[in-house]
């Protein structure tokens, strides 16, 4: 009976150990395995998924969400979240008109100072006023995107510039200028994260507020510039998004992008609880929902079965990535 008890227990354990070498391995190489996966299905059932239009489609349509990943990484890894992301891209299409009339340049420089601006009011809220970031973000929200629809007259607009169509269409020894200005800002991200002071900070916020403010972290100033850089990397993101149609329309660009960067970052592999941070699991993150939503809509799926999906995907992902502490 001893005996059997010992192998009972042993069997147990060895059936917990096991679970969480799965959960640990799905967590940090789930994302890739999907994306390994996808491809070759769709190779499979589309000869010309491969090709170099494809691609290019599939680059286009990734890289705006790719920023907004980016920042929202940064937010989640200190524990927090933004909800305000597709409302200063809204905001870029609302200023994109106002300011083009100086120069392009000087249109996505406005872009990039509102989407700063919107950040800012977030880390305020969150680092000063101590509001909740969920509460703060969805005020910003849902304010944000009024003022970006009140300032464009409630109606898409035509944007016929060659810089901003450069952006969304032209390439740079062949490669799309999207996917360069996309590895530029992911090389920048990883550099802050593994390499800055800042990084170190971030992610010390993100696993003990309170104890990083008793160790003599500036707890606040690093809420205040995540904040900050997710807003400028949204508001860029805008203005890619802008540039590749040929069109502002503040009521209905970037809704729910909110929604698809949470995804990509959680399924990356970086936790809800903060604390920890896989940029690059980011971009494999953002990549894969983009492939599983092309791959849906290559086939006609309805539009709520991909939801359902995408769900699904999100639960999952939540379950593979959360702390072996029970945080």
């Amino acid at each position: 009976m001893e005996v059997s008890a010992i192998s009972s227990d042993t069997g147990v354990i060895s059936r917990g150990v096991d679970r969480a070498r799965l959960l640990s391995w799905l967590r940090d190489y789930g994302a890739y395995a999907a994306i390994v996966l996808l491809v070759a299905v769709d190779t499979a059932l589309n000869s010309n998924f491969l090709s170099t239009g494809d691609l290019r489609v599939q680059v286009f349509q990734v890289v705006p969400t790719l920023f907004v990943s980016l920042g929202m990484a940064l937010v989640i890894a200190t524990e927090g979240v933004d909800l305000s992301v597709g409302a200063v891209i809204a905001l870029s299409a609302a200023l994109i008109p106002l300011y083009l009339g100086y120069n392009a340049y000087i249109a996505i420089v406005a872009c990039a100072v509102g989407g700063a601006v919107a950040g800012a009011v977030n880390g305020l809220m969150v680092a000063m006023a101590k509001v909740q970031p969920i509460v703060a973000t969805l005020a910003m929200m849902i304010g944000l995107r009024g003022i970006a629809v009140i300032f464009n007259g409630n109606q898409a607009k035509p944007v016929d510039d060659p810089v901003l169509g450069a952006l969304g269409l032209n390439d740079v020894f062949g490669v799309p200028i999207m996917l360069v200005a996309a590895i530029v800002v992911v090389l920048l991200v990883l550099f802050v994260v593994r390499r800055s002071t800042f990084g170190r900070q971030l992610v010390a916020v993100g696993d003990n507020r309170a104890a990083s403010a008793l160790a003599g972290l500036p707890v606040r100033r690093v809420l205040l510039l995540v904040y900050i850089i997710s807003g400028v990397l949204s508001a860029l993101a805008g203005v890619l998004l802008v540039g590749h149609g040929a069109e502002a329309d503040p009521a209905n660009q970037g809704l729910n992008i909110e929604l698809a960067a949470i995804t990509a970052v959680v399924v990356g592999g970086t936790p809800l609880t903060g604390g920890r941070i896989k940029v690059v699991g980011t971009v494999a993150g953002a990549l894969f929902m983009q492939l599983l939503s092309a791959t849906l809509i290559q086939h006609d799926v309805p539009n709520s079965y991909a939801q359902i999906a995408e769900a699904v995907i999100i639960c999952l992902a939540v379950y593979a990535a959360r702390d072996r502490s029970g945080r």
